[in-house]
Formats: structure tokens, sequence, C-alpha cells
């Protein structure tokens, strides 16, 4: 894996066990719901997701996502590179993504248990587009793009389980 010279995460507790919070996030649908739906980080588009047949829960698996945005094709191909649940999970661009404001990246999740709840932590490393006018809007815009999208995986994971009460029987030990 490379270095990438920039990285934001955001960090949430979620009042449930760690193998429950890993298999919900583990299906990669419920991380990238942010990228799915119409919103104002979007400009009102939407990215359509693509799996392998491993769907994203095999070390190996390829996925992506493309859309347009304000009629511009956007995509990017991706691959697990570290699975370890019930804790860890990593994915990584591969080839030259076709974004406006991240470049190449790593983005993962970790989850700790703590007493009765768990703390995860969604990050990503990543590099600005290589060529103008994408790497411009990067210099401006990657930073916000980038929280926006951790804070959204997070957050959106806390709600849910805060909002359904999903909970499981807390591991022995």
């Amino acid at each position: 894996m490379l270095a990438m010279p920039r990285s934001t995460e955001t960090a949430v507790r979620i009042e449930s066990a760690v193998e429950t919070v890993f298999a919900y996030l583990d299906d990669h649908r419920h991380l990238g719901a942010h990228m799915s739906a119409s919103s104002w980080m979007m400009l009102g588009s939407k990215m359509d997701y693509e799996f392998d047949a491993g769907q994203a829960r095999l070390v190996g698996s390829k996925f992506g996502f493309h859309g347009k945005i304000l009629g511009i094709a956007l995509s990017a191909e991706q691959v697990v590179a570290i699975r370890m649940p019930p804790r860890l999970k990593v994915w990584e661009t591969i080839g030259t993504p076709n974004l406006w404001v991240i470049g190449p990246c790593r983005m993962g999740f970790e989850i700790v248990p703590e007493v009765r709840s768990c703390r995860l932590r969604v990050f990503i490393d990543y590099d600005l587009p290589e060529t103008a006018p994408a790497r411009w809007l990067g210099l401006i815009f990657a930073d916000v793009y980038a929280r926006w999208c951790t804070g959204r995986m997070a957050k959106d994971a806390a709600r849910y389980f805060e909002r359904t009460g999903a909970q499981a029987v807390p591991t022995k030990g």
C-alpha cells in the first residue's frame, strides 16, 4: 500500500456489539448509501454501485461506482485490501479514479469494543487527482469532501443503530 499524503477520520460510539456493527457495515450498500442518494454535496446527483461475486465481503473482491454530476461522468474502481472481522475492513482504489476532488484513496473502518458499546472509526487516506482541473478543485474541496464522506458513513451507522435499536448479545470476555 502506498502512503497517501492526506487523511481524515470520524469516530462515533455505537451501543451494539462489534460483530453486529461489522456485519451491518460489511454490506457496502450501507456504507455507500450517502453516495447512492441525491444530496447537496453530490450536487443533486447520485452514484450507482457495482459489485463482483464477492460483494465487497472478501479480500480481493472488486467493486466500484459510477454516475454523473452536472452531466460529467465520474467513477472509481475499488478492491477490498484487508478484512478482519469483526474489527477492521479496508478498501482502496485501483487504476486511476475519475473523480472531481479526490484521487487515489484508501478507506476503511475500525471497530473497537467498549463496555456495552463500541467505537466506530471511519477513515480515508487520499491524494489529489493528478490532472487539472480536478487537481485544482481538489486543492479547494478535497478535505471538505473527505470529512463529509467519513462523517456520513460513521454518523449514518450510528443513526441506524439508534433508530432500530439493533443489538446483539454482548460478547464474553
